[in-house]
C-alpha cells in the first residue's frame, strides 16, 4: 500500500532587522531547513532604526500573518514591535535573546546597545576586505609569485570548486589562494616551497566532475566532445592528482557531496588542527 503523496506548507515569516539581516537570515534559514515539507515565504526588514519604519513593517506583518524573527538591539522600537506582534496575535521571537543571555550570565558582561555593532568597520571588517582581495588575486593559479602571503592554497583539477570556497574563506577573513592542476602542465615551483601556508588538495569523484563539466559546456553552448569530460581522461586527473597530494602529505577533502559551506569548515578544521597560528574570524 502506498502512502499519499506529502504536500508541502507554506507560511509567511517577517525577519525585521536594524542591521544588514544577514545574520537573522541565516538563522530563519538553518532552522526553517530542519522542518520537512516546510517552505517559508521570506520577507525581509533591514534597517530599520525608526519608529514610521518600524509602522510600516507592522502594516506588511498584518497583511501576511506568520511568524516574525527580529534582532532590533533598540529598546523603544523593539517594546513597539513587540506589542504590535501581540496586537495582531502574531508570534514573535527575539531570535538572539538564548545565546545573548547565556553568553551574558557566563561571561558577567553588560550588553552593548549599538545598532549594526556586529559590522563595525573595525581590524576584522579590514581583514576580511583584504581577504577578499587576496583571494580575488590569486585565483586559478594568479599571483603565484606571493603564495607565501597566504593562509591556505587549494589545489585540484578543473571544477572542484576552488573558487567559490576560496571567497567564502576569504568572507571568514581567511587569505585563500587556489591552484588549478592542468593535463600537460606543471604546477608552480612555489606551490612545492612554501614554509607556512597550508596546502590542502581537493577531490572529487570521476562520474560528479564529469556531470559538473557537462553542465559547464552547455552553459558555454559548447557542444563538441574532448578529454574535458572523457571517463578515462578524467579518472586520470584525478589519480594524478591522488597521487600529487599523497606525495607531498597534503590533507585531501572529497567535495563530491559536500557545499562550499561544507568544504570551507571541513578545510578550518584542517587550519587550527595542525596550523593553530592561524586566526578564524567568524
Amino acid at each position: 500500500m502506498t502512502s499519499s503523496p506529502r504536500f508541502a506548507t507554506y507560511f509567511h515569516i517577517h525577519l525585521v532587522s536594524d542591521s544588514t539581516g544577514e545574520t537573522l537570515n541565516a538563522m530563519a534559514r538553518a532552522v526553517c531547513a530542519r522542518f520537512d515539507d516546510v517552505l517559508p515565504i521570506e520577507h525581509i526588514y533591514s534597517l530599520v532604526r525608526s519608529q514610521r519604519q518600524l509602522e510600516r513593517v507592522l502594516q506588511e506583518v498584518a497583511g501576511a500573518p506568520g511568524v516574525v524573527l527580529h534582532t532590533i538591539v533598540d529598546k523603544e522600537l523593539r517594546a513597539a514591535l513587540e506589542q504590535g506582534c501581540r496586537d495582531l496575535e502574531m508570534t514573535c521571537v527575539a531570535a538572539l535573546d538564548p545565546l545573548v543571555a547565556a553568553l551574558a550570565r557566563y561571561l558577567g558582561a553588560s550588553l552593548s546597545t549599538r545598532v549594526g555593532a556586529q559590522h563595525a568597520l573595525d581590524n576584522d571588517y579590514f581583514n576580511r576586505m583584504d581577504a577578499l582581495s587576496y583571494a580575488i588575486g590569486h585565483d586559478d593559479g594568479h599571483g603565484t609569485q606571493d603564495l607565501e602571503a597566504a593562509d591556505v592554497v587549494l589545489v585540484g583539477v578543473s571544477r572542484t570548486s576552488k573558487t567559490p570556497t576560496s571567497i567564502y574563506l576569504a568572507h571568514r577573513g581567511i587569505r585563500a589562494a587556489n591552484v588549478p592542476l592542468v593535463p600537460g602542465a606543471e604546477p608552480p615551483a612555489a606551490l612545492f616551497n612554501l614554509k607556512r601556508a597550508v596546502v590542502v588538495g581537493l577531490t572529487v569523484s570521476p562520474d560528479r566532475l564529469i556531470q559538473i563539466r557537462r553542465n559547464r559546456l552547455l552553459n558555454l553552448r559548447e557542444e563538441r566532445e574532448s578529454s574535458y569530460i572523457d571517463i578515462e581522461a578524467v579518472r586520470a586527473e584525478i589519480v594524478r592528482a591522488r597521487r600529487l597530494f599523497e606525495s607531498y602529505g597534503w590533507p585531501v577533502i572529497d567535495v563530491t557531496r559536500r557545499s562550499v559551506e561544507e568544504t570551507a569548515a571541513a578545510i578550518i578544521n584542517v587550519m587550527t588542527a595542525g596550523h593553530g597560528q592561524v586566526e578564524i574570524l567568524t
